[in-house]
């Protein structure tokens, strides 16, 4: 009997973005390596990495990577692990056009368990435009127009406010995981 691994990807959030929580991507590649992982690979210096793993298990790999991360560097980061089809999933649902919209400036909130709707229904889309948002099933897709730097709207899409752990990626960022999940998984077709 084959055992047939799964392509995934690892979503790390806050690294690199300052003087704390340095964690460079070789040593990112070997400790999700350690966990199990193959074929790993990182795109950007901002906590994206790519492997195949024989478990089904994403949220067990999170916290296997998690506790890497604690053990091995002394670091306490959130990390949201998706399958390659799960991801596909989220490129196929997003709902807005995006023909004349700047990816960079669209993201999505990938979160640890489903969008928390009743949290979403107290926030009046009006007030923020023109920023706008949608819910998915376990990620929100937001368009910010005029930046998000400074944006009143991804100010309610954190932790403390969604009651889950929240990271975000733009669009380019998303799309460009998933191409090198699908290059995984030809790879192993």
């Amino acid at each position: 009997m084959t055992t047939t691994s799964t392509s995934y990807v690892a979503l790390l959030r806050g690294i690199n973005v300052g003087p704390n929580n340095r964690v460079p991507m070789p040593k990112l590649r070997e400790l999700i390596e350690g966990i199990g992982g193959a074929r790993v690979r990182t795109h950007l210096q901002s906590g994206n990495a790519v492997f195949t793993h024989e478990r089904r298990d994403p949220p067990r790999l999170a916290a296997d990577l998690e506790q890497a991360l604690s053990s091995e560097l002394g670091l306490t980061i959130a990390v949201l692990v998706r399958s390659g089809a799960d991801l596909r999933r989220v490129v196929d649902a997003n709902p807005f056009p995006m023909e004349k919209v700047n990816g960079s400036r669209f993201v999505v909130v990938f979160l640890s368990g489903p969008v928390p709707l009743d949290r979403l229904a107290a926030i009046d889309p009006a007030a923020y435009a023109p920023d706008e948002f949608s819910p998915g099933e376990t990620e929100i897709y937001a368009h910010f127009p005029d930046s998000i730097r400074d944006s009143r709207l991804a100010a309610l899409f954190t932790d403390r406010k969604l009651g889950l752990t929240a990271s975000f990626r733009n669009w380019n960022t998303v799309t460009k995981l998933l191409a090198l999940t699908e290059a995984l998984d030809r790879e192993t077709a």
